[in-house]
């Protein structure tokens, strides 16, 4: 990920993180009750640990949610979609034309591409309305 990009996920971590976690505790039957269904917080263990129970997911664990869950991306405003190139993208990337009737050169132009290190993959991240798209 490019520096852009790390910067548009640390936003909505921070952002996330502000948010208060929402667990209530009934003293009187000692029972948990979590919003866990909206993705706000886990469980820390099996046991209560005062004063706070829960934790919010790590910044991994916030953006593996992200790209898994289409919920909790909407809610926080952050989309990630990442996707592999097909072969003609990564050739196009590489300065070259593809041409589909003969698979030969195609397989040759890919080993050139592979020997180059032309990336294989498209990483576009959504945040408050602004776009950035790297390859890896």
């Amino acid at each position: 990920m490019n520096k852009e990009q790390q910067e548009l996920l640390d936003d909505a971590y921070e952002n996330y993180t502000n948010y208060p976690l929402a667990t209530i505790h009934d003293h009187h039957t000692n029972i948990l009750y979590q919003n866990r269904d909206k993705g706000w917080c886990v469980l820390n263990g099996r046991s209560i640990v005062s004063p706070h129970p829960t934790r919010h997911l790590t910044q991994e664990e916030f953006i593996n949610k992200c790209k898994t869950d289409s919920n909790f991306s909407k809610k926080w405003g952050l989309k990630i979609e990442e996707r592999k190139l097909t072969p003609k993208e990564r050739i196009e990337l590489a300065g070259g034309r593809i041409q589909d009737k003969y698979p030969a050169l195609v397989e040759m132009s890919l080993r050139v591409c592979d020997e180059r290190d032309i990336p294989t993959k498209l990483i576009t991240l959504t945040y408050n309305n602004e776009t950035i798209t790297s390859y890896e």
